[in-house]
């Protein structure tokens, strides 16, 4: 049974362990239990990493628009088993055929779809693709794991 479900900053927050500088999700707009999840990360000029990439031509790197996919992942997966508020984390695991297609640049709307490829256990493998304006900018599929917090 499909639960579609969009959410704001709060309810990611509550999701994700991940703060400023490093959140990279601001919104999602649909997510389906098991299945896939639609976030947007909207890129501002005022974003860290584009004091030095590249000052006279500020471009998104590459792999934070993975780590964008993988925190959409992250969300997935944990309201997929229900795990908000409990403290575990999901930890990347692998990276696999990862395609940057087109720069991303200040101003843009950043939409992250995820979909799981496989699930065994607390091990999944996702596939992901970023794009703005529906033109791909990476595609990507990776490894992750959930697990409690180090001691």
């Amino acid at each position: 049974m499909a639960d579609d479900t969009s959410f704001d900053i709060i309810k990611v927050l509550e999701a994700l362990p991940h703060r400023y500088p490093l959140l990279l999700v601001d919104r999602v707009r649909s997510l389906e239990k098991g299945e896939r999840i639609h976030a947007v990360k909207a890129v501002t000029f005022n974003e860290e990493f584009f004091q030095g990439h590249f000052p006279s031509r500020p471009i998104m790197p590459g792999v934070l628009q993975v780590e964008a996919l993988a925190q959409a992942a992250a969300i997935l997966g944990i309201e997929t088993l229900e795990l908000a508020g409990t403290g575990k984390l999901v930890y990347f695991m692998g990276i696999e055929n990862a395609k940057f297609r087109a720069p991303v640049e200040p101003g843009c709307l950043l939409d992250l779809k995820v979909e799981f490829l496989q699930k065994r256990s607390r091990v999944y493998k996702f596939k992901g693709e970023a794009s703005v304006e529906g033109k791909t900018t990476c595609n990507v599929e990776f490894t992750a794991m959930i697990a409690d917090p180090p001691a």
